[in-house]
């Protein structure tokens, strides 16, 4: 999709290339407390940008240790996956699934109020069509609790069932620290985890950015034995920029303006890091 830049003016230009709203729609709607992206109008990569220019970069690699305990990087030909919301439209999932994708995220909830108007019918398609799906929420932290959000997630998309092509639920954490001081912004992820794995038996994966990471929770190591983690960064360099926190990626989303057979105009695309088995194994809780 159009790179993401936080702000009304910038979600609107967003939402014009894809089609999917006019200027008057968006301008009547209100931002979510401490959050500078309108309710609805949050996807995967929408604060990458302005995150990366706003916060201190941090530009730590993936790299194996003298053991090799660290998982190996995504060169060597990495299973291929996408993440979509509304803004990519109608999908044709058998298309996407001939394409070779193997698994995608899908938008499913924002806040406590916000289902996306797509996830119903994408979820089900992308299933029959074979494609190992999930849910993701994108948060927003500064409007409520991350137990009411992950209450919210999971009662409207985000549940788990062990059947092949259900992974785990995520949790989209970008655009601005939301007036969250870091001592506050890791409570609420754990609040989120917590009642998300209450509910579903899963750990949740994350996604986030170096930047964001590093600056609003302070590079927290607290989630790294918990979630997996999703790594924004788009970059034509063989592996991704890992947040200070983790050890590495599980996922890496490395571009906005991807190209994928059943989808019209660009789409994320992300790697797996490991053989199609690892995917089957995050799906099934067997690993």
């Amino acid at each position: 999709m159009a790179v993401g830049v936080l702000g009304a003016s910038v979600a609107l230009t967003a939402t014009m290339t894809a089609g999917t709203a006019t200027a008057s729609t968006l301008s009547a709607q209100k931002l979510p407390k401490g959050s500078t992206i309108p309710l609805g109008d949050g996807y995967m990569g929408v604060g990458y940008v302005q995150d990366s220019k706003n916060f201190t970069a941090d530009s730590r690699k993936l790299m194996l240790d003298a053991a090799g305990l660290v998982s190996p990087n995504f060169a060597s030909n990495p299973p291929p996956g996408i993440d979509v919301s509304h803004y990519q439209g109608t999908i044709n999932w058998s298309s996407v699934k001939s394409a070779g994708i193997q698994f995608a995220y899908i938008k499913a909830t924002e806040g406590t109020t916000y289902k996306d108007p797509t996830f119903n019918a994408n979820y089900l398609n992308a299933y029959n069509a074979g494609v190992i799906r999930g849910a993701y929420h994108f948060a927003q932290p500064g409007s409520s609790s991350g137990a009411s959000q992950a209450n919210y997630f999971a009662s409207n998309g985000g549940a788990w069932s062990a059947d092949n092509l259900t992974l785990p639920g995520m949790l989209d954490l970008e655009g601005g620290c939301y007036g969250l001081s870091a001592a506050s912004m890791q409570s609420w992820i754990l609040d989120f985890y917590n009642t998300y794995k209450s509910r579903t038996g899963r750990d949740v994966l994350i996604y986030t950015s170096a930047s964001w990471w590093s600056s609003c929770t302070g590079s927290w190591s607290g989630m790294s034995a918990r979630s997996p983690l999703v790594a924004a960064s788009w970059t034509s360099a063989a592996d991704p920029t890992i947040p200070s926190g983790f050890p590495y990626a599980t996922i890496w989303q490395y571009t906005d303006a991807g190209s994928v057979s059943g989808i019209s105009g660009a789409v994320d695309r992300d790697r797996f890091n490991g053989d199609h088995s690892r995917i089957l194994a995050l799906a099934n809780n067997t690993a």
